[in-house]
């Protein structure tokens, strides 16, 4: 079985690295430098190259790094992303170490997003790029709150301990919002007194799983009676519609 290490880059970005022997597979190579460095440290070959969506920070290393190790990328379609030679569609397979992804059609972020799914033992895997993160969701850059809460929705169907490998290190700082959303939730005390305790040791604070993101993360909570309460006292709103409350909360985030 493979095992999954991140590769930090920029200032806050997560690059999934899937090794297994002497190969490896990246998730999100924004920056080929980091990977470059990684791979020569631990002697891995780059057999594959997986994108969730279009931003630089997450793409923007797929070309050098086809060009130091000859591999393919899979991706979004649309050929707006330079260097994907293998484009996928929602719901199709592909082959990652013996192991089958199944790409997932997450708009929100962004309207090309995807997330990349395994039902590999003893835990799942979602890929969720920028679209779900630990405690906290994507900007709504290209989507709308009814799609991003339509993506949600899709990631809280899935096995409650499945593990959730998302693209930045925003735990810290989401839960700080989590909590003044939900200021009696115990079970996001008791998370951020476990992240600050790890980020005080530069410590990484994912994966995630699902059961947890839906105790947590208010934008998985949008039905939750405190979380439209929250949101009805901030937006002064009688509409309670969970993409209402999660077009609310966004904005509310945003301006945190």
């Amino acid at each position: 079985m493979f095992k999954i290490v991140p590769i930090k880059a920029f200032s806050d970005n997560y690059i999934w690295t899937i090794i297994q022997g002497n190969e490896a597979i990246v998730v999100d190579p924004g920056d080929p430098k980091p990977v470059i460095k990684k791979l020569n440290e631990l002697n891995l070959s780059l057999k594959q190259i997986m994108v969730t969506h279009h931003h630089f920070d997450h793409s923007g290393g797929i070309l050098e790094l086809q060009k130091a190790f000859n591999c393919p990328a899979y991706g979004p379609k649309g050929g707006h992303i330079k260097g994907i030679t293998n484009p996928l569609n929602d719901n199709e397979h592909f082959n990652v170490f013996d192991q089958y992804f199944m790409a997932m059609a997450s708009p929100g972020h962004t309207n090309d997003q995807l997330a990349y799914f395994c039902e590999s033992e003893p835990n799942p895997i979602l890929f969720s790029g920028d679209t779900l993160f630990a405690a906290g969701c994507g900007r709504l850059f290209e989507g709308t709150p009814a799609e991003m809460h339509n993506t949600l929705s899709r990631f809280s169907a899935l096995p409650l301990n499945t593990l959730v490998y998302c693209g930045h290190e925003y735990t810290e700082s989401n839960l700080n919002f989590a909590i003044e959303v939900e200021p009696n939730n115990v079970d996001i005390k008791n998370r951020l007194t476990e992240v600050k305790s790890l980020r005080d040791q530069n410590k990484v604070t994912l994966p995630s799983t699902i059961e947890l993101e839906l105790k947590t993360n208010p934008f998985m909570r949008c039905d939750e009676e405190n979380v439209i309460q929250a949101a009805i006292a901030y937006n002064a709103t009688t509409d309670n519609s969970p993409e209402e409350v999660l077009g609310t909360i966004r904005n509310w985030k945003d301006n945190f």
